[in-house]
């Protein structure tokens, strides 16, 4: 599993940071991807990117502020006419879909595949391969939503320690034991593969928040996550600033991580008034709350990991 950021700004694109967009990449999952919000030139950096439209299936828009939604009448016409003609799947709150259909039959775009459009509700619900979304209400100036995305369990790794301690060598025979076979040695001892197995290990975490005030929703839909992405509008000492327009400083957005006891904080959607030095002091002063963090920008890809570093 992988996350990629296509834009890590707020509100306006800068030389820097374009506005949001991150991609959600499940690459041992047939490698799939689901895309989180579509801001103005998402395409475009996604042309710079391991990602590939055609791969996209779900597509998840947090709110409908324009920083999230302008590029996604232009992204949809170009998966199409890159050979994209499987169904898509978009989640957004009501009103996204008569401003995409007005766009396409506007611009005269056809897409050669069908959109099952799903209106956001705080609602959890099972996909496919067993995945997990839950969805939460954050508070902004409009309706907004957030995304806990979690895998199911995963079987438990195979003892092979246990077994080269009983003298069972490695070869074929571990990969029948590792799917819980019975299975004979040749000097005649029935092994029971299901007694060699460490336990199941949950499947992985990942949360990811719309624009938001610091709020307990927040911290509920990140609780234990293996990652966390959450805006950081400002820097601290502008709480104020943030409350007012629904966004949080990087500060308070590390006191959400370490509430709920994530593994690792990622955050975005930085205001394009912080250059990339600046955005170096607004890291620094999130790690003083949350040590685990770091400050994302446009083009980074990070693998997730549990915390037994699967």
């Amino acid at each position: 599993m992988e996350i990629t950021f296509l834009g890590t700004g707020g509100g306006i694109p800068s030389k820097e940071r374009n506005v949001a967009s991150l991609a959600l990449q499940w690459t041992e999952r047939g490698g799939r991807i689901w895309l989180f919000d579509c801001g103005e030139g998402t395409q475009h950096q996604i042309l710079q990117s391991a990602v590939r439209l055609p791969r996209v299936d779900r597509i998840f828009i947090t709110h409908l502020h324009g920083d999230h939604i302008f590029g996604l009448p232009g992204l949809l016409g170009s998966r199409s006419f890159q050979g994209g003609d499987s169904p898509l799947t978009i989640h957004a709150p009501e009103g996204l879909r008569p401003f995409v259909e007005t766009a396409l039959q506007v611009s005269g775009t056809y897409l050669r595949y069908p959109i099952e459009w799903l209106e956001l509700r705080e609602e959890s619900f099972t996909l496919e391969q067993g995945i997990q979304v839950e969805v939460g209400a954050l508070s902004h100036r409009v309706p907004c939503y957030g995304f806990r995305i979690q895998e199911p369990h995963r079987s438990g790794r195979l003892d092979v320690e246990r077994l080269q301690a009983e003298g069972i060598p490695p070869g074929p025979l571990y990969r029948q034991l590792k799917m819980g076979d019975r299975i004979q040695l040749p000097d005649g001892r029935i092994v029971d593969g299901r007694h060699y197995r460490k336990p199941d290990r949950p499947g992985r975490v990942v949360t990811v928040l719309g624009d938001t005030r610091p709020v307990v929703e927040a911290a509920r839909l990140a609780h234990g996550a293996d990652v966390l992405i959450h805006e950081a509008t400002y820097r601290e000492g502008r709480e104020e600033l943030a409350e007012k327009h629904g966004h949080s400083t990087s500060v308070q957005a590390a006191r959400i991580a370490r509430q709920a006891g994530v593994g690792r904080l990622l955050l975005t959607h930085i205001s394009s008034r912080y250059s990339a030095a600046e955005s170096k002091v607004l890291e620094a002063e999130a790690r003083q709350q949350f040590a685990a963090t770091d400050v994302m920008y446009d083009g980074q890809t990070v693998a997730v990991t549990s915390a037994d570093g699967d």
